[in-house]
Order: structure tokens, then sequence, then C-alpha cells
């Protein structure tokens, strides 16, 4: 696992912020430190966003599923579909809705699937 470096997410994230931007969403921060490590933090809501990337997050979506070394990746990813449950559990413990978005769902053609998401969670500030 070393050798595979992260690189972040950085291209989800901008999908985000346009999506953000053109459905005239505001109020979110970035690198707002709440437990867990949100992408996005709407903190007056006390909503949590995560873009949860298919493959490392095991989506079952099309072509997430390992080719080698299939075992060993199977628990990787088990462990951080746990790790997610785990985090998701403590924030809404924490009075926090938390909301996990795949990152296919960020592609155009899944754009309704996004605002059914979000819109209804921040329609106050909206």
């Amino acid at each position: 696992m070393r050798q595979v470096k992260s690189s972040g997410n950085k291209s989800t994230e901008e999908k985000m912020i346009t999506f953000f931007r053109e459905e005239g969403i505001t109020g979110w921060r970035r690198n707002y430190k709440v437990f867990g490590k949100p992408d996005f933090v709407f903190h007056k809501q006390k909503v949590a966003v995560f873009l949860d990337g298919c493959f490392w997050h095991g989506h079952n979506c099309r072509n997430t599923h390992p080719k080698q070394n299939e075992d060993y990746w199977q628990r990787k990813i088990s462990c951080n579909m746990a790790r997610d449950e785990e985090v998701t559990r403590r924030l809404e413990k924490l009075g926090w809705t938390v909301v996990r978005i795949w990152e296919c769902e960020l592609l155009r053609k899944n754009q309704t699937v996004l605002k059914e998401k979000i819109l209804p969670l921040l329609s106050p500030i909206l």
C-alpha cells in the first residue's frame, strides 16, 4: 500500500464546487476541522459531505473491481467501508447529517441524483 500514493480528490472536489455554484448553494467550507475530515461542511446546518471514490470506498458501479491481487484489495476496501460507517455513526451521534456522494454521481448524467441528495438538506439556506 505504501507504493500507492494518494493524490487527493481534487478533480472530484472541483466538480462538487461547480455543482454548488451552478445550484446557487453557498455556506460550504473545505478543510473544516470536523471528525472524519469531510470534504465539505455546512457548519450552520451541521451537514458533512464526503466525496467517496467508487474504487476506494467499494461502490458497485462499473469497472471498480480490481483484477489483480483481489484478496488484498478486498480487505483494503472492506476496511475503508468499515471506517466510513464508523465516521458516519460518530458524526450522527454528534448531531451531524452525513451525506456520502459517490464519484460516479458527480457525472453530468447523474446530476438529478446529486440534487435529490443535497438540496433537501440545504433548502433552508437556499
